[in-house]
């Protein structure tokens, strides 16, 4: 017990000072990073607009609001969070994902992918308040500074800024379906649900 109880300090310790000094500039955004765990992530939601014209390119601001973008960041569909062709939200597409996924993060990053998420959720009790930004009623313990981007649906509404947050993972469920994980005002819980590939949901991106 007592080993046990160390050894929790020290990972708290750990993370209480987890904030990498390194910054990452990326289409003309800077970002600092984060390490949690054996992890290192980006601090805030990626809030990069695609440049490949080959593949999907379907992203927004909330309300098409920019001061939106530069709080909660962009919102992207599914296959263009992923860089591949647009019709990957409507059928299967695992032959081309490969195992550390870029998709639209920079290099050397990754889209995360269920374990990951995974890894990162087990690092923090698989409570959200530890990963929730502080004037999102978090204690952002870590330093994930997790905001609440909202959804934003292919009829152009858009719902849930402020109240709820979403991640688009790597891992496909099927043709038209990819996993996301989900935090909320009200609790602490945090959910992971298969979505519709043609929302719109926030990117964070993690290291390779």
């Amino acid at each position: 017990m007592l080993l046990r109880a160390l050894c929790t300090i020290s990972l708290f310790v750990f993370a209480c000072s987890g904030t990498d000094s390194s910054l990452v500039v990326y289409g003309g955004e800077t970002y600092e990073t984060v390490v949690i765990g054996k992890q290192k992530w980006l601090k805030r939601n990626l809030n990069y607009v695609p440049v490949n014209t080959s593949v999907a390119m379907n992203f927004k601001c909330y309300e098409d609001n920019r001061d939106n973008c530069d709080k909660y960041g962009l919102l992207y569909d599914w296959a263009t969070a992923m860089a591949l062709p647009a019709n990957c939200n409507e059928r299967y597409c695992s032959l081309v994902i490969t195992e550390k996924h870029r998709g639209i993060c920079p290099d050397g990053w990754r889209i995360p992918t269920n374990a990951d998420w995974n890894e990162l959720l087990g690092y923090a009790d698989s409570t959200s308040k530890y990963l929730k930004a502080l004037d999102w009623g978090g204690e952002d313990t870590y330093g994930f500074s997790a905001l609440p981007g909202g959804v934003g649906y292919p009829d152009g509404n858009f719902y849930s800024l402020s109240s709820y947050g979403y991640w688009w993972s790597a891992s496909e469920i099927n043709r038209d379906n990819a996993s996301r994980r989900s935090m909320y005002y009200d609790s602490d819980s945090i959910g992971f649900y298969s979505y519709g590939k043609s929302l719109l949901l926030s990117v964070r991106c993690l290291k390779n």
